[in-house]
């Protein structure tokens, strides 16, 4: 559906009535930062159609728009056209989840196209803010595409943020002496991580292009704008890299710990069952069930009198190897 529309004179506001009569009149004032900005929120075929016989779109950039599910960030240019297809993202606090979603900006002679697909987007309130600079929107058509940008980047700061956050969490969780994360914590967080770097790290090399001295954007200001930009997104790219790696290392330090864990439970097992052994051998041999066996008749003391002391020598007996074993195993530190 379309969102909105309107056409910018020397950056004030207008409204707008047909589109194609509308492009016509701006285009034959011949100023080319005056523009129209039409922005459409999940448009269906109809209304891309008629988008495309409006604004006469180019076949790539319409195919580009057209495919709700074409979420690879990138920038190209098509003669006179450039469509930049950016991936937007939200944190979501309950679940510590990112979802993410898709913009693109076809910009083009005297006019700017905004599409948004999903209900994640960080443009909301964009159009008023720089409505509300008029001396941007002087600039022309590549000032929304940077007020998109710089959004957009803002919005991948902020969720680093959060990222950030739940990594500290993590890792004091593993390091503490109840180790109550579970390794599942530290994956679902390093595949939000993975789906952050997929959004970002695209739009490097293009935000550096329109920065640069060869770039289509004519306006100096304009370029060191976009110059900014870059320079908060490979920030941004940095910092999830080194979030990443960090994670890396407390995954293996959360395996490592649990593997020494489960030792540490091994020899606690084995300390006990040494200490089992004893009574259980004992045990064993008065529990056999054979007839010629001298100690199940009485033994007799060196004066020839019955000895009556043999189930007690052999509990002392049991009781002194067992707290033998025991003190062995405690200064070996296998209990």
């Amino acid at each position: 559906m379309i969102v909105d529309k309107a056409t910018y004179l020397n950056g004030e506001r207008h409204e707008c009535g047909d589109l194609s009569d509308s492009l016509a009149t701006l285009r034959s004032a011949g100023r080319p930062t005056d523009f129209l900005w039409l922005g459409l929120k999940d448009p269906d075929e109809q209304e891309l159609a008629f988008v495309r016989t409006e604004l006469d779109l180019h076949p790539l950039a319409l195919e580009d728009i057209a495919d709700p599910g074409r979420a690879r960030a990138k920038i190209d240019y098509y003669e006179n056209t450039v469509v930049a297809v950016m991936t937007s993202l939200e944190y979501v606090e309950r679940s510590s989840d990112i979802e993410s979603g898709v913009i693109k900006v076809v910009v083009g002679d005297n006019y700017v196209l905004t599409v948004r697909s999903g209900e994640v987007h960080p443009l909301g309130g964009l159009r008023q803010r720089l409505q509300a600079t008029p001396h941007l929107l002087r600039r022309g058509p590549f000032a929304v595409l940077h007020g998109v940008l710089d959004a957009l980047v803002d919005s991948y700061l902020e969720i680093e943020g959060e990222v950030e956050n739940d990594l500290l969490e993590i890792e004091v969780g593993v390091f503490a002496d109840g180790r109550s994360v579970e390794t599942e914590e530290i994956y679902r967080l390093k595949r939000e991580i993975l789906e952050y770097k997929h959004a970002a790290g695209p739009l490097a090399r293009p935000l550096l292009e329109l920065a640069g001295e060869d770039s289509r954007v004519e306006d100096p200001e304009l370029r060191r704008l976009f110059a900014d930009v870059s320079d908060h997104l490979l920030l941004a790219v940095d910092q999830a890299s080194n979030h990443d790696n960090l994670l890396s290392d407390i995954l293996s330090a959360h395996l490592t710990l649990v593997q020494v864990q489960q030792n540490e439970d091994m020899r606690k097992i084995a300390a006990w069952a040494a200490l089992a052994a004893v009574p259980t051998m004992v045990a064993g041999i008065y529990g056999m069930n054979f007839e010629n066996m001298p100690e199940l008749r009485a033994s007799v003391d060196i004066n020839g009198h019955p000895f009556q002391y043999g189930y007690f020598v052999t509990l002392a007996f049991i009781l002194v190897m067992c707290g033998w074993i025991y003190r062995m195993l405690r200064r070996r530190h296998w209990l």
